[in-house]
């Protein structure tokens, strides 16, 4: 049995939305006050950014993003595109980057491309589709269509993680230089049987450079510089499998140059398992930084990167932007630290 009364309940429920100007009515304040409480609230005063907020939890004031995205062609969202959610490095790098955003009343729409260079341009054909206010994404490589496609975008666009020169803004350090700093390191401590090591080479590109930078510092000094790659996303597990693999078909090696602490914690904690001495049956180091790699025994020799950092400085690049002002340095270096353990 049909319901009368169905259609005109639906109306009513629209039409009952709470407004802008309900609110600024309820906070005695104009609509472009209870505007810029929303898009910019470090811009109000505490006091009156109170009364509005209070307002709008009163009357149950919900924003219509949409709407305002197709009035002004433009949004309040920014698109974020990583490689990987299951990496703790990027976790991280989204921290710093929506919490300034959110600052600054910009939330993130994210994407996870699972290093895989077709997904990252259907991604970034998604976000730019959704008018979002500007795009962070990682790496300064894309495929020729995503590049093109980049390119012609007339908004901001942050490329993270790498340092070099992009298309627009750019914070990151240099992965080459960072690999010849672990191996000058390995080659300091006297190590001259060095493997580097590392999980899906082929689509991330900056632990290649972390290797290339590796293997021309050990053939300057008149060394070989073997790889071994594994197709499995970094893990402890893939770590310890890819410790084992060496140790039995590479005999006599003395170091590993892991290519991220993840792999490099496997491999010690295989290691003590096993009972093989670290440094002293062979020396490990990794990449990154990561907390656990200081709570494990031997502490992990590693390269800091500033993770956090990049997300919160690109966020601040971004907005600066956004807002017209002008950007002194347009590729950011937040540089990184050699962080000696005991484990080389």
């Amino acid at each position: 049995m049909s319901n009368p009364e169905l259609p005109e309940r639906r109306k009513r429920r629209g039409a009952d939305n709470p407004t802008l100007a309900d609110v600024a009515r309820e906070s005695g304040v104009s609509t472009i006050t209870v505007s810029r409480v929303l898009n910019s609230p470090d811009s109000v005063r505490p006091a009156t950014r109170e009364r509005v907020e209070a307002a709008i939890a009163r009357v149950g004031y919900v924003r219509n993003m949409l709407a305002g995205s197709l009035a002004s062609a433009n949004s309040r969202f920014i698109a974020v595109i990583v490689p990987s959610l299951s990496n703790v490095v990027f976790i991280e790098v989204i921290h710093g980057l929506q919490t300034t955003f959110e600052k600054h009343g910009y939330q993130i729409l994210l994407g996870n491309t699972e290093y895989d260079m077709r997904r990252e341009y259907e991604l970034v054909q998604t976000f730019l589709g959704w008018s979002s206010s500007a795009l962070v994404i990682t790496g300064l490589r894309h495929d020729a269509a995503c590049t093109a496609m980049l390119k012609r975008w007339q908004k901001p666009i942050m490329e993270i993680m790498e340092l070099g020169q992009g298309i627009d803004l750019n914070v990151g350090l240099s992965h080459y230089d960072a690999g010849r700093c672990m191996a000058q390191h390995l080659l300091d401590r006297g190590y001259r049987r060095i493997v580097y090591a590392g999980s899906q080479m082929d689509g991330n590109y900056r632990a290649r450079l972390r290797y290339e930078g590796h293997r021309d510092l050990l053939q300057e000094n008149g060394l070989e510089a073997p790889l071994e790659e594994w197709p499995e996303a970094s893990a402890l597990e893939i770590g310890a499998r890819a410790f084992r693999q060496i140790m039995v078909q590479r005999s006599g090696t003395e170091a590993i140059h892991f290519a991220d602490d993840t792999l490099a914690a496997g491999a010690i904690l295989h290691a003590n398992r096993a009972g093989i001495r670290v440094p002293d049956d062979v020396a490990i180091a990794g990449f990154t930084g990561l907390p656990f790699g200081q709570h494990i025994t031997p502490r992990l020799t590693t390269i800091v990167s500033p993770r956090e950092a990049i997300g919160r400085i690109a966020a601040k690049q971004v907005i600066a932007r956004i807002e017209g002002k002008p950007i002194e340095n347009t590729s950011h270096d937040v540089s990184f630290e050699l962080c000696i353990g005991e484990s080389t």
